[in-house]
């Protein structure tokens, strides 16, 4: 089942596998009357129907290698593009845990996960308040820690051989470790894609390998 959610400023973003994305484009145009041009850039691709709906891709791994602009669809480029086989990286992480690992085609090879109590918010205020605060604050630098540590050794040294690396989780999380010098490799491959993960645990990482290869469409229709 293809994955949806709303847009900023209108419209939804489907997950598409792969070996879906040339039907799902019949179907597209089906439903809007056919395709009446296509423009295919090195990292984005736009494809109008007749009705005026619009269907977008933010190219996965790009660049793309077959560019130009069509009359009707021309979607064979891009269709060949996601199906290529690739080594991604993936590092899912929210404050009570992580997954880290590397997958090939969808299929996870080497990973580690952990999680770590993380206490919710207190409202009782006050002085127990301040002091739980404090305690919840020391329990998130320690697990954001260990999920640093985890990314350094299972991501860093592989770094090189990766297409790209698949964030999720919770992006405030995520924005601390960006900042750690140790992993400014695995970062500089990261896109700004960030997948809507439940807590980190193996069945969460096997599930966003499988849609790492996802091609995200975005469908906006006339205003």
């Amino acid at each position: 089942m293809s994955r949806t959610r709303a847009v900023p400023g209108g419209g939804l973003a489907v997950e598409v596998e792969p070996e879906r994305l040339a039907g799902w484009f019949d179907r597209f145009a089906g439903r809007h009357g056919g395709i009446t041009r296509t423009v295919a850039a090195a990292e984005h691709v736009r494809v109008e129907a007749a009705d005026g709906t619009r269907a977008e891709v933010d190219v996965p791994f790009g660049p793309l290698a077959d560019v130009g602009e069509w009359s009707g669809a021309a979607l064979d480029g891009l269709v060949a593009h996601a199906l290529v086989p690739r080594r991604v990286g993936l590092l899912l992480v929210r404050l009570g845990g992580h997954s880290v690992g590397i997958a090939v085609d969808g299929v996870v090879e080497v990973s580690t996960t952990d999680s770590r109590q993380v206490h919710g918010r207190n409202k009782a205020g006050g002085w127990s308040q301040q002091r739980f605060a404090r305690r919840r604050d020391g329990q998130a630098r320690v697990a954001l820690r260990a999920a640093a540590a985890d990314a350094v050794r299972v991501l860093a040294p592989r770094v090189d051989e990766l297409a790209a690396v698949v964030l999720g989780g919770d992006r405030q999380a995520l924005d601390v470790l960006r900042a750690d010098r140790a992993l400014a490799g695995v970062f500089a491959k990261a896109g700004e894609r960030v997948l809507d993960v439940a807590e980190p645990r193996r069945a969460v990482l096997d599930e966003a390998a499988r849609r790492a290869r996802a091609v995200e469409v975005v469908v906006r229709r006339p205003v």
